[in-house]
């Protein structure tokens, strides 16, 4: 069952089944995000940047994403980690782009969150936060860092740098890793935020990302962070409800409409005893349905 959280606010619950990484510094590769059917496009200006580049990426980012039409696509900027070169330049330029959301790399501590925040504030920007947890730091510091509150608003794993870091194989299944990754859904679920599974490197091998993305949904992500187009639908597939899940909330609406149950806490559905609880996750799913987008 793919897990749609209550939106925890006025907002209408986002798909974020796909969220495809771009480097900023590929003028045709954002323009070609406007016709893709991925649900949110992160505009890179950290490792898929190179040194040399920094000036034409902000410049792309000026020019080509600031007040441009993505179709309903949520655009987000990651910058270079808080405190590195570059990293006062690039979040200026983020701001400037008004984007659903910045992106903060390499989050360990509290202070990358109080500083970016404060500097949201100073320029009054609406834009919310996202961070990487992608280090051993990360994971012992997460329940305070996922608690922190507004303008944080999901989480994202980083799986070739925790890898780098702990010395772990990442092996087909992901089996040394999955408690850590347990733990950063776990963390996100508690605080209330959105949480986005790591990138698949083999982006030519569709069938392991299929069996990685069916992981994720099982584990309760919301989605699947990408680094290549040939990967949106693999992603798109696994994290929509299926046909069945669909058909399922349907009758557990149907059910409880009815005038006999609508004040039963809870029915018999097909032999099966089903909750108000189960109710309101079945009406969070079909709402969440009716958002899903489809692009040529």
């Amino acid at each position: 069952m793919v897990f749609i959280p209550p939106d925890g606010g006025s907002k209408p619950f986002r798909l974020r089944r796909s969220v495809l990484f771009l480097p900023a510094s590929n003028a045709r590769a954002i323009e070609k995000a406007k016709t893709l059917s991925a649900d949110c496009v992160i505009f890179d200006l950290e490792d898929s940047v190179a040194e040399e580049a920094r000036k034409t990426a902000h410049a792309n980012l000026l020019e080509l994403v600031k007040g441009a039409d993505f179709g309903g696509r949520e655009r987000i900027i990651r910058t270079p980690a808080t405190g590195c070169p570059g990293f006062d330049a690039a979040f200026d330029v983020a701001i400037q782009c008004a984007p659903d959301a910045i992106l903060l790399p390499k989050v360990e501590t509290l202070k990358p969150l109080q500083t970016a925040t404060a500097m949201l504030e100073k320029q009054g920007s609406k834009a919310a936060l996202w961070i990487m947890i992608e280090t051993p730091m990360a994971l012992m510091n997460l329940n305070k860092i996922a608690g922190s509150g507004p303008p944080l608003s999901a989480l994202v794993v980083g799986p070739n740098d925790l890898a780098k870091a702990t010395g772990v194989k990442m092996e087909g299944g992901r089996p040394v890793m999955l408690p850590w990754l347990m733990q950063v859904v776990a963390a996100a679920r508690a605080h209330g935020l959105h949480v986005l599974d790591g990138v698949y490197n083999a982006f030519r091998d569709l069938d392991g990302l299929a069996a990685e993305c069916a992981q994720g949904a099982a584990m309760g992500f919301d989605g699947k962070t990408l680094i290549h187009p040939a990967q949106i639908e693999t992603a798109n597939s696994a994290f929509s409800p299926s046909q069945e899940e669909l058909a399922r909330a349907e009758a557990i609406v149907s059910a409880f409409a009815k005038p006999e149950n609508t004040h039963k806490g809870a029915i018999q559905i097909d032999g099966a005893m089903v909750e108000r609880l189960h109710l309101e996750q079945a009406e969070r799913l079909l709402a969440a349905a009716k958002t899903t987008r489809r692009t040529p």
